[in-house]
């Protein structure tokens, strides 16, 4: 079922895809809606405060012996606080236009986004926290 939900989306999308056929559009769209998704957090930060960034170097230990579920416990997201309602609705926003713009690299190339996202989560499922990204 749920390939057909991810079929339906990359073939409407295609459909809806009038001006910007060409590679380099599709590439530069995508381009700008990635920047588009850090600007509205940067503006979840800089501007509304409903989240901050307290960045600083992350405090690993040099101990090798450790497991890798308490070495994952070392490393912070530097995240405070939940995004506002109106920042959720931006980000979402713009999330999905990138959503649209890498289903349309995909239809161009002739890829299917649900094999791709099969694919992915099969790699990740398989390897779990050993793929260390």
């Amino acid at each position: 079922m749920k390939d057909v939900i991810f079929d339906d989306f990359q073939n409407a999308v295609d459909e809806c895809l009038l001006r910007h056929k060409s590679l380099l559009d599709i590439m530069t769209k995508l381009q700008e809606s990635e920047g588009r998704i850090n600007r509205a957090i940067a503006k979840s930060v800089t501007n509304c405060g409903c989240v901050e960034v307290a960045a600083k170097k992350q405090q690993i230990p040099n101990d090798n012996n450790i497991d890798m579920d308490t070495y994952k416990k070392y490393f912070n997201t530097h995240l405070e606080g939940n995004l506002c309602e109106n920042c959720r609705e931006v980000l979402e926003r713009e999330i999905g236009n990138n959503l649209f713009y890498l289903t349309s690299l995909c239809n161009l190339l002739d890829l299917n986004l649900y094999d791709i996202l099969l694919k992915e989560y099969n790699k990740i499922s398989t390897l779990g926290k050993y793929t260390f990204r």
